[in-house]
């Protein structure tokens, strides 16, 4: 299936909207949730050409860099630091048209302008976070945030 990934043609919608039939469709069956953001990981990555898109995994009081697609990352991330860090601390998606003007941005990569955050649940718990990074500002919107949010709640269907 990986080799397979197909690419809607269109907006952002539709892209979405196959990508997310796609996730579901290679997960099915797949009880291991770190390879399954590994191949969520690259398949957005790979469908949209996002700067960073990978994973950060709950580890205590701390988030762990997990399964990734781009350049070098920030290995630990505490709670309530930078956008991860607040996603995971106030239990929603943060959308950020300007890192710069985020009070608290952890700065991984200067080139990264614009970031969304997806807190992953398992239960009623968050065990991670999706983060994406571009290197053009306000690069996410609500179509992102919904979609997103459906695919991470994959993972522990």
């Amino acid at each position: 299936m990986a080799e397979n990934l197909i690419i809607a043609e269109g907006g952002k919608n539709e892209k979405y909207e196959l990508l997310y039939k796609q996730v579901a469709a290679l997960i099915k069956g797949e009880c291991d949730p770190i390879a399954n953001m590994a191949n969520i990981a690259a398949m957005i990555h790979t469908t949209f050409g996002f700067w960073w898109t990978g994973f950060y995994r709950v580890a205590g009081d701390e988030l762990v860099l997990g399964p990734f697609q781009g350049p070098l990352a920030c290995s630990r991330i505490k709670y309530g630091r930078g956008v991860c860090g607040t996603a995971w601390k106030e239990q929603h998606t943060q959308v950020v048209p300007d890192v710069e003007l985020f009070p608290g941005h952890i700065a991984c990569s200067s080139l990264s302008r614009s970031e969304i955050v997806v807190p992953v649940w398992h239960g009623n718990e968050i065990v991670a976070v999706l983060d994406i990074d571009s290197k053009e500002l306000a690069t996410f919107d609500e179509t992102d945030k919904v979609w997103l949010e459906k695919i991470t709640d994959l993972l522990y269907k």
